[in-house]
């Protein structure tokens, strides 16, 4: 197995280096060779489950990597979701041309998020990070459209503060322990002990919370993000609200300071109130939005906030559903964006006040529309209903009553606001501007299929999900507290 982990970082690394040279053999090769690359990294994620509960070391470029339960829910995110993604991408792009280029910075966003996965100390989780958000920041700008490339230049601009403060806090880590390996780190800490007594310690987990908070777009640290979701190719935006947010911010919050700290209680704290503020600005927000990616990305804010108040209240059942909502949150809010590329893939506007009774027209993005709706909303039997149940039945068992009504509340809310888009967007009157426009082309259509599906077969066997995944990466996170 040691082997075969090594492919996480290899695959999508020499798949981009040889993608110039595909595509001068021709259009198909390069999308087979993307196509492959994909379907062969999820795969491969989704034949680490049986190990789950092990951890498993390997070397490679000179540092060590690792897959344990924590690491490998999120592999099989990021890659599950990437798989999607470049399936659409090969129709989609024919919208953007230079095919080539996409898919190699798309392998390289990839290999990023896989290597801060695998990296088992801070400086390597650094560099992928950095590896991540450079290919990030050029796929925002990919239309070279001004409101493209001035989003991309806000994302970098602030992206470079957070990964700033991230660096300082890892300098102060390595000053005063020695070390940056997980391991010998969390021995070193546990030892120390951290607290009031240990103000450079907290200092440092300061300054991962605002690094890391900015690339998790948590309120206040999500300026960025409502610019740069509705500028990218839609499976860009996918990627970012799917994967990116979730392994660059919340992965990186998470292996600190439920894993590498002790779980200070100032920090979970902070997790709980950022999260309520996050999931109650995001939500009522993205209600006023006319733009629908605009919207979608707000919406991601908010959602963000469940996974946080499920991490700041801390015990297994809001941890484990916390971890299950970083796992819905990606299949739906993919699935959401991608309907909305769609959607202007066809019509030509994000604006929902040109739209209505598109479902008469693109029936596969209005019935997977619906879907997705449902997850986001926490509908049973759909994915988002567990994850949120599990969150909200953890605040009750720890006393947070309040905490548990806000959530409910909210997710009654985001189902309104839904609901109301999907009226204004597939239902109602056709605007006979849309008469004569076609479904979105197979590829793009397919990952929609595929998507919706996985949003609905995870809520119906969530018990096999949570057992297979969820439970072995929270159980690591207990044991590391």
């Amino acid at each position: 197995m040691q082997q075969s982990m090594r492919l996480f970082l290899i695959l999508p690394l020499v798949a981009a280096i040889l993608m110039p040279w595909a595509s001068k053999l021709g259009r198909r090769i390069a999308d087979v060779l993307v196509a492959v690359t994909g379907l062969g990294l999820m795969v491969l994620s989704l034949c680490f489950i049986p190990y789950a509960g092990t951890t498993s070391t390997f070397q490679l470029f000179g540092a060590q990597f690792a897959v344990d339960g924590l690491s490998l829910l999120f592999l099989i995110v990021v890659n599950a979701v990437a798989f999607f993604c470049i399936l659409y991408s090969i129709d989609y792009i024919d919208h953007y041309g230079g095919r080539a280029k996409f898919y190699a910075l798309m392998l390289l966003m990839i290999l990023g998020l896989n290597g801060i996965l695998l990296a088992q100390d801070l400086f390597s989780l650094y560099v992928y990070l950095e590896v991540a958000s450079i290919s990030s920041y050029v796929l925002v700008a990919y239309n070279l459209k001004f409101d493209g490339i001035e989003s991309a230049l806000k994302y970098l601009l602030l992206s470079v503060v957070g990964t700033g403060l991230t660096l300082m806090g890892i300098s102060l880590i390595y000053l005063n322990c020695g070390t940056i390996g997980f391991e010998a780190l969390k021995a070193v800490l546990s030892s120390i002990g951290i607290g009031a007594a240990s103000p450079v310690f907290l200092l440092a987990a300061g300054l991962f919370m605002a690094g890391f908070g900015l690339k998790a777009a948590i309120v206040p640290f999500h300026a960025w993000l409502p610019d740069a979701h509705p500028s990218a190719p839609a499976p860009i935006s996918a990627m970012l609200s799917g994967v990116v947010i979730k392994v660059a911010g919340v992965y990186s919050l998470i292996r600190i300071f439920l894993y590498i700290y002790p779980a200070p209680s100032q920090i979970l704290k902070i997790f709980l109130v950022l999260g309520i503020i996050s999931m109650i600005a995001g939500a009522i927000i993205a209600y006023f939005q006319s733009d629908i990616k605009r919207m979608l990305a707000y919406s991601s804010i908010s959602q963000i906030g469940y996974i946080l108040i499920g991490l700041g209240i801390g015990n297994p059942l809001a941890i484990m559903g916390a971890l299950f909502h970083v796992f819905n949150h990606a299949m739906f809010k993919s699935l959401l964006f991608l309907n909305s590329g769609a959607i202007q893939y066809r019509t030509g506007t994000r604006n929902i006040n040109e739209m209505g009774g598109l479902e008469s027209r693109m029936r596969v993005t209005g019935a997977t529309g619906i879907f997705g709706t449902l997850s986001i909303a926490g509908v049973p039997p759909f994915n988002g209903f567990w994850s949120k149940l599990f969150i909200v039945m953890g605040a009750v068992v720890a006393g947070k009553y309040v905490i548990a009504f806000l959530m409910v509340f909210f997710s009654i809310f985001t189902l309104g606001y839904f609901l109301l888009i999907q009226r204004r967007v597939f239902f109602g009157k056709l605007n006979m501007k849309w008469a004569d426009i076609k479904e979105a082309p197979l590829t793009m259509s397919l990952a929609m299929i595929f998507l919706a599906a996985t949003c609905l077969l995870s809520g119906i066997f969530f018990s096999q999900v949570v057992q297979s995944v969820i439970e072995p990466a929270a159980n690591l996170l207990m044991g590391g507290k």
